[in-house]
């Protein structure tokens, strides 16, 4: 993982100019680069980094580590390694998958350095190298067998009913964590609006949770994120007034039937 927030902007033109060569776009895209970011209600100009929050900012992002990245791992890194690899990158999250341990080890030797050569900066925390391996026929992971978390995911190693070793993905406990304490929250300011208009923001955030997370594999960690919504919801609807808890027999009779949340299912079949 790296930091856009050091992008040079005179390497950034360079990059863009290779690609664009209408002079009204490329003011365009000097004046998104140096319109300034307000913060605490003062006004500043940094001169490197895209605008955080700026509508083009993504863009140019993507293309600054496109030059930086993709490119010099196609052209340059991959004809010099001994066994097969491949890169993912999602913005500024990317993972480098190698079939040998040497070229794991040279490419993590030098992808500082070639960071270093257009002033961006590599997480020294995030940038890890993982022995992510099938375990034999038979036998449980070991130890040094590592997992790592990618986009929202933790990808581990695990055995199919067939017992078959396969790769699985499930919702990184911190993300899972993190959408519960926000319909928490949600459901603790809102409790006092129509039920209705309730249901129906609890509805939508639960969908967008599915259509993220839904994917094969990881319908337990939906699961979980499902109950806790409906506990959520009616432990604060029991706060409404002084009148009394509400139990769930009445929970799953009065509301629950009458405003019923969305289950959890796969949206993705990876």
């Amino acid at each position: 993982m790296c930091s856009f927030d050091s992008i040079d902007h005179g390497l950034l033109r360079d990059f863009v100019k290779q690609r664009i060569t209408d002079g009204g776009i490329l003011r365009l895209i000097g004046k998104w680069l140096n319109a300034g970011v307000v913060e605490a209600g003062v006004l500043t100009h940094p001169d490197k980094g895209t605008p955080q929050g700026g509508v083009v900012s993504p863009v140019l992002a993507n293309l600054f580590l496109h030059h930086v990245l993709d490119e010099w791992f196609i052209k340059e890194v991959q004809p010099r390694l001994k066994g097969s690899c491949f890169l993912n990158r999602f913005a500024d999250d990317f993972i480098i998958g190698f079939s040998r341990e040497e070229d794991a080890c040279r490419v993590m030797e030098v992808l500082p350095k070639r960071f270093n050569r257009f002033k961006l900066t590599i997480h020294p925390e995030k940038t890890v190298l993982v022995q992510f391996i099938r375990p034999q026929y038979g036998h449980k992971p070991s130890c040094e067998n590592g997992t790592f978390n990618f986009l929202g995911f933790t990808h581990y190693w695990a055995q199919s009913r067939l017992g078959r070793w396969h790769i699985k993905r499930q919702t990184i406990g911190k993300k899972l964590r993190g959408f519960m304490k926000r319909v928490w929250e949600w459901c603790r300011h809102n409790r006092h609006d129509p039920l209705r208009e309730q249901h129906q923001m609890l509805c939508s955030k639960l969908r967008g949770h599915y259509q993220y997370y839904g994917i094969r594999g990881n319908y337990k960690m939906l699961e979980v994120a499902f109950e806790y919504v409906e506990y959520a919801w009616k432990y604060w609807l029991s706060r409404r007034s002084h009148k009394g808890y509400i139990n769930w027999a009445k929970f799953e009779t009065s509301i629950k039937r009458v405003f019923p949340l969305p289950k959890p299912r796969i949206i993705h079949a990876i």
